[in-house]
């Protein structure tokens, strides 16, 4: 009988990534949808399925995903059993963008912008203008917000229409760079409980003729990091917010919509080498690389000058069977960062863009110890990372 011959690595073909739904079906459409029904100027309502309210609300929940939801109908009896209103009533769900994490979700909601316009397309970015990584969650180093991030947000245009506006949140996000450029505009109300968020949400709901009301829970996500998915302490978190959920939706005023939703959805990873790939042991890996930005299941890797090649090359080689792997212009034509990228933002976004497509990560155990140990993860295009709800009640 004879042998088979040995084949080289197929790597994934570029096309068959998923592509968020900007401009249909994003979280970057949400607010221009909502407040454009509130008659807010310059706005459009690109999600067609969502009717106008006068009053709007929308509770974010970081880190759970659609199939979060789907999977868990015990511990969220409630937000379960709104899943047949998702989306105006199609009972389907719309997409994060990319990567799937936190800085780029909140400025994409908040800005109603894609992420090649609004500037923070990963959790750490290099900065063309010092070469630094700069970490866009936590603002490190420090960049001027208005220069990094210049659009004005949806608050912003329609507290200048006249709509009260308001964020209700942690009262140590208040200040906060990312805040600044993503959310700001009316008022923020510091709250620390879930209850009081809760029950201020409705208040400053009821408080104007045309409302649109912010609020957020971030513990789902820590508990998802920390200990998985999986886990009894996130199936905690997860019954505790379907609680607060339902506690908003019983007290939303008359001709409201509460809309609620997420930044991304999380995947557990396992501790095994096959499934954590450590890049400051992994000398291929390495070689060409100047810095490695980006998360787990989302890389940005820049190249030293004259590298570009031949990294991309070698990381398609090593990865591209578990990870879509791209060039940068590759991931920008491919419409991953929005259906154009402005010129400020194209030096943030990796000389090669790696996505997971498998149930893998690329970790940094030297140079990211505290992300390299995490459990839950998220960032890629996978449907269990990109796919959020926008579970709907109204009165």
């Amino acid at each position: 009988m004879a042998q088979a011959a040995w084949q080289d690595p197929v790597p994934l073909a570029l096309d068959t990534a998923p592509v968020p739904a900007y401009g249909s079906g994003s979280l970057a459409d949400l607010l221009p949808t909502l407040a454009a029904g509130q008659g807010v100027d310059g706005l459009t309502a690109a999600i067609p399925e969502l009717t106008p309210a006068d009053r709007n609300c929308v509770f974010l929940i970081d880190g759970l995903g659609w199939e979060q939801i789907k999977a868990h109908p015990d511990e969220a009896p409630f937000l379960h059993s709104l899943l047949p209103t998702s989306r105006g009533g199609t009972g389907r769900p719309i997409t994060a963008g990319f990567p799937s994490t936190t800085a780029t979700s909140l400025a994409s909601v908040g800005t109603g912008l894609p992420p090649g316009a609004h500037g923070l397309p990963g959790y750490t970015v290099r900065n063309p203008e010092t070469g630094e990584l700069m970490n866009q969650l936590r603002w490190r180093p420090w960049s001027e917000p208005k220069a990094w991030q210049p659009y004005p947000t949806v608050f912003q245009l329609a507290d200048a229409a006249g709509v009260r506006t308001a964020q209700v949140s942690s009262p140590d996000f208040e200040h906060t760079p990312l805040t600044k450029v993503a959310l700001s505009g009316g008022s923020f109300l510091g709250r620390l409980s879930g209850e009081d968020r809760m029950d201020t949400a409705a208040q400053r709901l009821a408080a104007g003729d045309r409302s649109l009301v912010y609020t957020y829970y971030s513990e789902v996500d820590g508990k998802g990091h920390r200990f998985g998915v999986d886990s009894d302490a996130w199936r905690g978190q997860l019954m505790y917010v379907d609680g607060l959920a339902q506690r908003l939706a019983e007290q939303l005023p008359p001709r409201s919509a509460l809309y609620i939703t997420a930044d991304h959805g999380m995947i557990d990873i396992p501790f095994n080498e096959q499934s954590r790939i450590d890049f400051d042991e992994d000398w291929e890996l390495r070689a060409g690389v100047a810095l490695l930005g980006g998360e787990g299941r989302a890389r940005h890797v820049y190249a030293v000058p004259g590298a570009q090649g031949d990294v991309l090359a070698v990381w398609r080689e090593v990865l591209g069977e578990q990870f879509w792997v791209a060039s940068r212009d590759e991931a920008v034509a491919a419409g991953w960062f929005g259906p154009a990228v402005d010129e400020r933002v194209y030096g943030r976004i990796g000389d090669v863009v790696a996505a997971a497509h498998d149930d893998v990560v690329i970790t940094a155990s030297v140079n990211e110890p505290h992300e390299s140990a995490m459990v839950g993860m998220h960032g890629s295009l996978t449907p269990v990372e990109q796919l959020v709800p926008l579970l709907e009640v109204r009165s």
